[in-house]
């Protein structure tokens, strides 16, 4: 896990007592919705550690179900989250867990059921400051911080799809701040998230869609 200093955890302008549960939650929300490309039809929220003992009281679940809603951390109407829930159709559940060791102590892994039947999983901790930290995509291990405009791709293992995406990227002059590759077997599925000094045009993305051995690729702004 990257390390942060004093100077990075300051805290943003909110809604709610605390950054870590509040914001850092709404934002940990806003990447999942992201992820799932849609208003999910279903999300169980597992709440580890602390978000697990205090998440009524910090309002940390209205901040969660906020950030999935699309809401900012400024948003007012994140204290009546539950409501804007019901009316958008959205079914939710949170569950307070143990998630095994190795988790941050604000730790959210949202379980979301979209509208094709497909299920998207996504693990994010709360670092302070409002900070984030995705942890885990579909049972990959990977470090999103959100800071830069981010590239999720998932493409099968096979030599030479590095050096394509990164052509498309190179073509379009967009710059790479960090780049990691992640998989769990050789010649299998892999992530490579690609944060980027610009965002990414739609035209960028699609030629990188359009290579046969990429499966998906996602485009998040900073969150």
């Amino acid at each position: 896990m990257s390390e942060y200093s004093c100077f990075d955890i300051i805290g943003p302008v909110m809604v709610g007592p605390s950054s870590s549960h509040t914001a850092g939650a709404v934002r940990l929300g806003r990447f999942a919705r992201a992820i799932a490309k849609e208003l999910p039809k279903e999300v169980e929220i597992l709440l580890h550690g602390s978000f697990a003992k205090t998440y009524k009281g910090h309002g940390t679940d209205l901040a969660l179900l906020g950030g999935l809603l699309g809401m900012e951390t400024d948003d007012v109407r994140i204290r009546d989250s539950f409501r804007h829930a019901e009316e958008a159709n959205l079914r939710y559940a949170f569950v307070a867990t143990d998630l095994g060791e190795g988790y941050h102590a604000n730790t959210a892994k949202f379980i979301m059921k979209l509208s094709d039947g497909s299920v998207k999983e996504v693990v994010g901790c709360s670092i302070g400051g409002g900070k984030v930290l995705i942890t885990e995509l579909d049972g990959f291990p990977v470090e999103i911080s959100g800071a830069h405009p981010t590239i999720i791709d998932t493409h099968m293992d096979q030599p030479g799809v590095i050096h394509m995406i990164t052509g498309v990227l190179l073509d379009y002059s967009i710059n790479i701040a960090a780049m990691k590759v992640f998989r769990q077997e050789k010649n299998t599925v892999a992530y490579m998230i690609i944060e980027t000094d610009q965002c990414v045009s739609e035209t960028a993305l699609q030629e990188i869609r359009d290579m046969q051995p990429v499966l998906d690729v996602k485009f998040v702004k900073p969150f």
